[in-house]
């Protein structure tokens, strides 16, 4: 029992010493680690306050540079508008003095005319008494005279009329050839366009190789998608960073591209959200070509087009002709038409109109079995253009007869537009192989001595010699050359074949 309680006594005061002993020797501790921590503490607050205090210098260094800039700024634009009032100051003294000038000199020529008028009485005046002194001499009045006179004059008159007139019609027929070069040099340096080149495909380039794999989709059913909604084939193959949109309708590849465009973009490719994009852009582009069309037509001063055939304008803007953008080549083609008109003393408004028409058979919405020239002019009558246009639009490549003025000046202004170097694309050497091919088949004939392709392989001239072919050979010999062309070569347009015979009699006077 004893054993016991003095254990628990040695318990109790162990216990209580420990008390003791932790409590004021973690005291000590726990004071010096808080101690440490507001050292730290109050050395990362000074540290933090440097870094503000020089961020905050910084920033005022900055700004005052930025403010010393504006200010500069704002003193040069107060500078040039300095400048510009003295120079607007200037004009206005200037400007001033003239009309003072103007003033002066116009009082001046009111006091002049004032002295011619009073000079012309007196001349009248003197005049009249002359012929009254005349009449008193003659004994003749003043119309009896003049009848007199008229008919002793008329025979004259006949005689130097007549011949007055044949030296103006020789005149004319040396003068119509240069007249007619100037009118074309001079139409021709008065307008002048761009030239753009279309092709059959389109290339849509990509930011990376991982966008294909979009595109194309699980199982290829977002490009099966794509070309169903858009009628274009879609090319993915190892190019990097590209895709390839065939197709033969430029509209149809503008539509993809766009398409494509916006879903790239957007992000989301599947075949719903493919069809309501080309869906949309769709309407967009058909929106494009009203107001292309709209815009031309504006730009040209042609008015009272039917709203389908500012459509079929507007349309031109995708298509092309041997490499020539068509409503360029049309706009070309109508301002050659005003100028030559103008210069011809016709109606210029008239000729630009069936210029920026003339071709409008190369756009329809369906492809009838017909040339574009009388599919163009069915157009044309079908929305109402006059007879004249309808005819010019028809008659461009002889495919109906010319019944107006207007008709020979579209064809030439249309040639002028797509034969002149550098308007319609073509590989330089297939160009020079295509002229040699054609003298080349002409020279292949028996008694040809020559043979010339020029203007850009539109015209071929064939020399004979007069001595191996006679009137009639020439003639069959056009018609056999011509046919052969058709037949054996592939061109543009049509080619022109002259074939040129002449005899020479040659003596020496010695």
């Amino acid at each position: 029992m004893l054993v016991t309680i003095v254990s628990i006594v040695c318990f109790i005061v162990g216990g209580i010493l420990s008390y003791l002993f932790f409590k004021y020797g973690l005291k000590a501790k726990y004071d010096n680690i808080l101690k440490e921590a507001e050292t730290e503490a109050e050395v990362i607050k000074k540290n933090k306050l440097l870094e503000v205090k020089e961020k905050f210098l910084n920033k005022k260094a900055d700004l005052e540079k930025e403010v010393s800039q504006r200010n500069q700024k704002i003193q040069q634009a107060e500078n040039r508008l300095k400048q510009r009032e003295m120079v607007i100051n200037q004009r206005q003294d200037e400007l001033q003095r003239k009309k003072n000038e103007a003033e002066a000199v116009r009082e001046n020529l009111e006091a002049q005319l004032g002295i011619i008028e009073k000079k012309k009485d007196e001349l009248d005046k003197l005049q009249q008494q002359e012929i009254e002194k005349l009449e008193t001499i003659s004994g003749l009045s003043a119309d009896e005279a003049k009848e007199r006179l008229v008919e002793n004059l008329k025979e004259e008159a006949k005689t130097m009329a007549a011949s007055y007139i044949n030296d103006i019609v020789d005149d004319a027929k040396l003068t119509a050839g240069r007249e007619a070069k100037r009118i074309v040099i001079q139409s021709i340096q008065r307008v002048a366009t761009e030239t753009a080149i279309e092709n059959s495909v389109t290339v849509f380039h990509i930011e990376s190789d991982e966008i294909k794999g979009r595109i194309i989709g699980r199982e290829g059913r977002n490009i099966r998608a794509l070309e169903a909604a858009t009628g274009v084939e879609i090319v993915v193959d190892d190019t990097p960073e590209a895709i390839v949109l065939s197709a033969f309708d430029p509209v149809r590849r503008e539509v993809a591209r766009l398409a494509l465009h916006q879903l790239v973009t957007d992000g989301r490719i599947h075949p719903a959200r493919i069809e309501e994009v080309v869906a949309k852009v769709r309407k967009q582009v058909e929106e494009e070509i009203i107001e292309t069309g709209k815009r031309t037509t504006i730009d040209l001063g042609i008015h009272g087009l039917h709203p389908e055939l500012i459509r079929i304008i507007g349309k031109m803007k995708y298509r092309s002709s041997y490499g020539q953008n068509l409503l360029q080549h049309a706009r070309e083609t109508a301002n050659l038409c005003a100028v030559m008109a103008s210069e011809l003393g016709l109606n210029p408004k008239k000729a630009k109109r069936a210029g920026l028409l003339h071709d409008i058979g190369k756009v329809p919405d369906e492809e009838p079995e017909l040339p574009h020239a009388l599919l163009g002019m069915k157009l044309a009558e079908k929305y109402k253009e006059k007879a004249d246009i309808c005819n010019a639009i028809g008659a461009h490549h002889d495919e109906v007869e010319m019944t107006s003025l207007l008709a020979p000046i579209v064809q030439v202004c249309d040639a002028i537009s797509g034969a002149r170097p550098g308007a319609r694309r073509e590989i330089v050497e297939a160009y020079i192989k295509r002229l040699n091919d054609l003298e080349q088949l002409a020279m292949s004939y028996p008694g040809v001595t020559k043979t010339y392709a020029i203007q850009a392989g539109r015209e071929l001239r064939v020399i004979v010699g007069a001595d191996k072919i006679d009137d009639k050979q020439t003639e069959s010999l056009s018609t056999e050359i011509a046919k052969k062309i058709q037949d054996e070569m592939t061109y543009p347009g049509q080619v022109k074949i002259t074939v040129i015979r002449e005899t020479r009699s040659v003596s020496f006077a010695k």
